[in-house]
């Protein structure tokens, strides 16, 4: 009989030619046990998606009352179903005024491509722009926006009309024009190694849109929900963009994606041609249920409020000639090293001393420190420790 690592590796499609393959048999809060009973500490949120930790129980609470009333019941958009309805009121209630509408889909690689067609479609313009080292997801139009090469030249051709600027470059802000339709953009980058822009350059980007009558999209599928200390990252900037796309964590741990624009702009999915976007699962009742509980329990005990003073401890505790830098706010962090095999070599001695840590796409010198916003003094000091420790020993 086959062991269930095998047939890991015989019958799922591998994203790479090595996985961690950790067998994770439960998850609790930050702790993740192994098949062999093993405990780890995530460090990463499954990607910056389990914000309130593994298991939390009102989320669950919440699924399971939503399972003994209906699942999937219609293809998005037709049926009122309560946790839909309910959890696109609280967004909405929690954004600006002019984000009035919520389009829910899958994933946040879903988001990208309606709001990437939203903007096509609203200002009847072709052109597109996005940033170097940007991530927006993996499926054909998240792709063409990518910020690197690397990742697209393989499946090309890809849409056509984009341009790709330098990531917080006031001077190239030049080429947007009145034949873009839209900029897309991460307010802080994720896979790029956790890059903040200066505020001076997301005002200039935002003017410039409108100046032009482009569509300003924010990313806030990594940023959002919390994860740098406000709800959602715009609110660092003082600026308010046209449309934002947003994922991961928003749905309590369960699959969920969406667009968010102003009525008047989402209206244009539903007519010339009717079905104009449309998606099977989108929105699905146990995902919003989940995401409902989720964000309730986000805004009740104000983790998000938190998320400052545990970076500042992270700050502090993380100190080391090996580390060049941190970057990042709130609970979304880099460490910097001097480079990038020290970088690779520390984050497998820190899963092996049972600390879950990870790398960023386009900086492979930098370790991903973004732990469930829950994350408690004590849990940051003992994975400091363990850090340290590992740095340590590789040097």
């Amino acid at each position: 009989m086959t062991t269930l690592k095998q047939d890991f590796y015989s019958f799922l499609a591998q994203t790479s030619k090595t996985p961690v393959g950790l067998e994770i048999a439960s998850a609790k809060g930050l702790w993740l046990k192994d098949a062999n009973g093993k405990k780890y500490l995530d460090l990463i949120s499954g990607i910056a998606v389990s914000n309130l930790g593994h298991s939390n129980p009102t989320v669950i609470k919440a699924i399971k009352k939503q399972a003994d009333r209906h699942t999937h019941l219609m293809v998005y958009g037709e049926y009122v179903q309560s946790a839909q309805v309910r959890f696109a009121k609280l967004i909405c209630s929690l954004l600006p005024k002019s984000l009035s509408s919520v389009y829910f889909v899958n994933s946040g690689s879903e988001a990208v491509e309606g709001a990437l067609k939203l903007a096509k479609r609203y200002t009847g313009r072709k052109e597109i722009i996005s940033f170097k080292n940007a991530y927006h997801g993996s499926t054909h139009g998240a792709l063409s926006v990518m910020g690197d090469d690397t990742l697209k030249t393989p499946y090309g051709p890809l849409l056509p009309g984009i341009k790709i600027l330098p990531y917080n470059d006031v001077a190239a802000l030049k080429n947007i024009n009145e034949k873009t339709a839209c900029a897309i953009i991460e307010p802080i980058q994720g896979e790029g190694g956790t890059i903040v822009p200066d505020k001076l350059f997301l005002k200039a980007l935002q003017k410039r849109c409108k100046d032009t009558g482009t569509l300003l999209i924010l990313d806030e599928i990594q940023t959002g929900f919390g994860r740098t200390g406000k709800l959602f990252a715009f609110e660092h900037f003082g600026i308010i963009p046209d449309i934002i796309t947003i994922g991961k964590a928003m749905g309590g741990g369960l699959p969920l994606g969406g667009f968010v624009a102003n009525r008047k702009i989402m209206q244009v999915l539903a007519d010339n041609p009717p079905l104009g976007h449309i998606t099977t699962f989108g929105g699905h009742p146990l995902c919003c249920a989940a995401g409902l509980a989720a964000l309730e329990v986000l805004i009740k005990d104000k983790f998000n409020e938190q998320a400052a003073e545990k970076e500042k401890l992270f700050r502090t505790l993380l100190r080391h000639l090996a580390i060049k830098e941190i970057r990042g706010k709130g609970l979304m962090l880099a460490i910097e090293f001097h480079n990038e095999e020290l970088c690779k070599k520390a984050i497998e001695k820190c899963l092996k001393k049972g600390i879950i840590v990870d790398w960023f796409l386009f900086c492979p010198t930098a370790m991903r420190i973004a732990p469930p916003l829950i994350i408690t003094e004590k849990e940051i000091k003992r994975a400091c420790r363990v850090i340290i420790s590992a740095i340590n020993e590789v040097i």
